[in-house]
């Protein structure tokens, strides 16, 4: 088993889903051009038959790009393969994503079907796709709430019928990550054919755990991870691409390894959250304003000593120029002195010790302090600005 983790990106189909996040056609053949030059191995460029932007933006990234994979998702049905397979005729490699549901509430409530008809539908859905001349990727989805031997005994029929991705979606976020893990490793364990195959997790984000549900997942023996820029999509969100593969960059002693050129993250990061006005939150990680910041006077003291003490990613590794020190109220002698320095101004002992009580009183009543507060705070300090 090769230990590369194929990087499957989805923010201009799930993650566009997300209301008021809908790019036109140019934005998102942008987006696409970055996601190549990052290195993503698979772009999932739309869902053709929704709608005819999406049609066109399929046809249109399709011509863009010329290393990673363009993908169409479609239904397990006729009409939505034919669509997706005329929009990926550009393609120089395509796939088409098709798929049904797994779960016995989707096969009940949603399909108001039986498994054996959805196990039949979606076979009749891979061959049908292999037979337009892509690469197949089948979704059983809802599989994280399915029975486990039925989900096999899928997994195993669309692979004969040739399928060459399988993607066991948590499409509720509903896993846990031991659990989501020992899921792949039945299917590893019990799938004849599954050598034949790549598996993918695709994981949502209602509980919190995509990230750790898609770790645990490729720990089982997945190879592709299906995530989005900034974690954004359906609901709560997907599976964060900065995440996953930050964690799998910092945790060597997982084996793991993906093609994502890592410096670029920050800036695809901002496009993203510019062109779809999704403000990434200021404590997300990897990405978010506070990742490398640091307020905690403690904190600030330890990582000034030494970085690695609170700080286990470089900033510049992911593209970020270098970490903060935020003045606070809970801040310290330590971020005092060394932001006073940057200034110009080398203050030690008492002199010190006089200029950090009045630094709190202005601390106290703001919640940051700035350069231009340090300045004037120098100038009304007689032994510093004589």
């Amino acid at each position: 088993m090769s230990n590369k983790i194929q990087i499957f990106d989805t923010t201009l189909r799930d993650g566009e889903q997300v209301p008021g996040c809908q790019l036109a056609t140019e934005e998102k053949i942008n987006v696409a051009r970055e996601l190549e030059a990052l290195g993503v191995d698979v772009i999932e460029a739309g869902f053709p038959i929704s709608s005819p932007g999406d049609f066109l933006s399929v046809i249109g990234i399709s011509r863009a790009v010329k290393d990673p994979v363009v993908c169409g998702l479609t239904r397990a049905k006729q009409e939505d393969i034919d669509v997706a397979a005329e929009a990926l005729r550009y393609a120089k490699r395509g796939r088409i994503h098709t798929g049904i549901g797994a779960s016995d509430v989707h096969i009940k409530h949603k399909f108001k079907s039986s498994r054996e008809q959805v196990l039949e539908q979606g076979v009749w859905a891979v061959k049908y796709a292999k037979s337009k001349g892509f690469e197949v990727e089948f979704y059983a989805e809802d599989a994280g709430r399915a029975d486990l031997a039925f989900l096999a005994s899928m997994v195993e029929a669309v692979i004969a019928a040739g399928a060459d991705v399988v993607n066991i979606p948590d499409t509720t976020g509903y896993c846990l990550p031991h659990l989501y893990q020992k899921r792949i490793e039945y299917l590893v364990e019990n799938v004849s054919n599954i050598h034949k195959a790549v598996i993918s997790v695709h994981c949502h984000n209602d509980l919190g755990m995509a990230t750790a549900n898609t770790i645990a997942g490729l720990i089982g023996g997945a190879r592709q991870a299906e995530v989005t820029i900034n974690g954004i999509g359906e609901r709560a969100g997907n599976t964060s691409l900065e995440e996953v593969v930050m964690t799998v960059k910092t945790h060597k002693d997982l084996g793991l390894y993906t093609d994502i050129k890592t410096e670029k993250i920050y800036g695809i990061s901002q496009l993203v959250s510019r062109m779809m006005r999704m403000p990434v939150q200021p404590n997300k990680a990897i990405v978010g304003k506070n990742a490398f910041s640091h307020s905690s006077g403690i904190h600030q003291d330890g990582f000034l000593k030494h970085a690695e003490n609170y700080e286990i990613i470089n900033p510049a590794d992911v593209g970020v120029d270098c970490s903060s020190i935020v003045l606070t109220a809970r801040s310290g002698r330590a971020a005092l002195r060394h932001r006073l320095e940057l200034l110009g101004h080398k203050v030690e002992g008492a002199d010190l010790d006089h200029i950090y009580e009045n630094f709190l009183i202005i601390a106290d009543e703001k919640k940051n302090v700035t350069d231009n507060d340090l300045v004037v705070l120098v100038a009304n300090t007689p032994v510093l600005a004589g």
